[in-house]
């Protein structure tokens, strides 16, 4: 029971008579039955009761909740489109794995090459090659940043999901140049910081997947995917998905990298095998670098009449 309430035992001449509890004159037990039904769950307000809001029975409710916040903040901000970018969290800046690459080469040098120092180095490798992507996705996010009518116009604006690696370089690209960004972060049961240069304010915590990707895909104009793993492999494929299936209004689907994707899919043998339609060959291109996916956005745009500003 709060103090209040026990204040008002001691004082229980002065103010309403709701506002005070039965005199102990009255009832000597009166004090405990109250203080009992008050500390009762029950009592609670009910936006105030986290085990009521979080029972299987208000999940619609935290569903409803889950897309309101990000939703009012966008529309306060003016925001209209979006330009989605996914891409894997463990590409990174090549000055760290350059660092990584080392830190490997000299535990061979001091352990000698056991075939598991020999899988790391390998994979280690790779990930300096693919350095160039979190280049490449930054200069994307200074492109998309920079347009419109500069690094204040919010009507167009870049959006991750706030990790690591690509989502990262996006988002650094947007805050070189003064432009606000977006990042759609999840919880999970590890902790997952969001990247330092998501806009304040506009990186949010979602719980359900569902609503995240609902705000991944409500104002999209376009998806641009650089290589990358399960995650980034599922938003690619429910996006073509929902393009072909009509439930999604077509968008330019840009793929950065021609040699990754080719090599991890092969969207011509789904032809053949009649798995896919040939025209859904075209709701997707390639290119090599974020200049060119940014020229096909627009050129695509431009085309179709539905300009982006």
């Amino acid at each position: 029971m709060s103090k209040k309430a026990e204040n008002f035992f001691e004082n229980n001449e002065k103010g309403l008579p709701w506002q005070r509890p039965k005199p102990r004159e009255e009832d000597p037990g009166a004090y405990q039955l109250v203080k009992r039904i008050m500390e009762d769950p029950g009592y609670r307000l009910a936006e105030e009761d986290t085990d009521f809001i979080k029972s299987s029975k208000t999940r619609g409710i935290r569903l409803q909740l889950d897309y309101l916040k990000a939703e009012l903040a966008l529309q306060e901000l003016g925001v209209e489109h979006t330009i989605v970018v996914f891409g894997s969290a463990r590409i990174c800046e090549k000055k760290t794995a350059l660092k990584r690459l080392k830190r490997i080469q000299k535990r061979i040098d001091e352990e000698g090459s056991t075939p598991e120092l020999l899988k790391k180095l390998i994979k280690a490798e790779r990930l300096l090659e693919k350095s160039v992507y979190y280049d490449d996705a930054r200069e994307f996010g200074r492109l998309v940043g920079k347009s419109g009518r500069g690094p204040k116009d919010c009507r167009v604006i870049l959006v991750t999901g706030g990790g690591p690696g690509i989502m990262e370089a996006a988002n650094r690209g947007a805050h070189d140049v003064g432009a606000k960004s977006i990042g759609l972060n999840i919880k999970l049961p590890h902790e997952q910081y969001p990247n330092p240069y998501i806009t304040p304010g506009l990186c949010f915590q979602f719980h359900y997947f569902a609503m995240r990707k609902l705000h991944f895909l409500y104002r999209a104009r376009a998806l641009v995917v650089y290589p990358g793993g399960f995650g980034t492999l599922d938003e690619l494929f429910e996006t073509l998905t929902l393009i072909q299936t009509e439930k999604q209004d077509p968008m330019p689907v840009v793929m950065v990298g021609r040699r990754y994707w080719e090599r991890l899919i092969d969207f011509d043998f789904l032809v053949e095998e009649g798995s896919i339609a040939e025209r859904d060959l075209e709701i997707f291109s390639y290119a090599d670098n974020a200049v060119e996916a940014w020229q096909t956005i627009l050129t695509w745009h431009e085309r179709k009449k539905r300009p982006l500003f």
